[in-house]
């Protein structure tokens, strides 16, 4: 029986797990997250991975540790998450009446009791196109005051207040939110491990 945790505090990847039907726990790491990874793809599975090794110590035997990082790029430049209005302003500006990506990255660490079988590492990095629509001055001022983006890669949250200004995606739509469930189950099932059933 494996015990599962959730090495991230975002509330939305813990709602994805839920929804799920996958048991968890939850420890967060706090270590800064640093990368020299140069490609969003490469730096959202190195932060991931190192919010999983950061709880790893912390774990029993026969337990999978679950990291992830989301990040938003335009033009091959990477959008964090906005630290003040100004800097909501100036991504919201950059987003809107283009195409954008929202990528994902997913470490897994499986500890296991049974000395026959090695711990694992597992890293996968998921990607999904966002087009936003054009907005005015008025509407981007009035998103940035419901205080939605200041948590969020980009500087929106695709299941929230922004979702009105969403022309379209290709992709999964639950990447973008912040958590590939459906990829992180079919990469498990191959290695051998059905995470709805521990």
């Amino acid at each position: 029986m494996y015990k599962v945790i959730l090495a991230s505090g975002s509330p939305r990847r813990r709602e994805i797990l839920q929804q799920a039907g996958i048991e968890f726990v939850i420890k967060t790491s706090n270590k800064e997250e640093v990368t020299d990874s140069t490609t969003p793809e490469e730096m959202v599975k190195a932060l991931a991975l190192q919010k999983a090794e950061d709880v790893l110590g912390e774990a029993d035997e026969d337990t999978i540790i679950i990291g992830a990082d989301t990040l938003v790029a335009i033009d091959n430049r990477v959008l964090g998450k906005p630290d003040s209005k100004e800097a909501a302003k100036e991504m919201l500006i950059a987003l809107q009446g283009k195409r954008h990506q929202v990528y994902t990255g997913v470490a897994v660490l499986v500890r296991q009791s049974n000395r026959k079988e090695k711990d694992k590492k597992i890293s996968f990095s998921e990607v999904s196109q966002v087009w936003v629509q054009p907005m005015e001055e008025e509407e981007i001022e009035a998103y940035i005051a419901t205080g939605e983006p200041f948590d969020k890669a980009g500087g929106y949250g695709i299941q929230g207040k922004f979702a009105v200004h969403i022309e379209k995606i290709e992709g999964d739509y639950l990447n973008i939110v912040g958590f590939p469930i459906a990829k992180l189950y079919t990469v498990l099932k191959e290695e051998g491990i059905d995470i709805l059933r521990l």
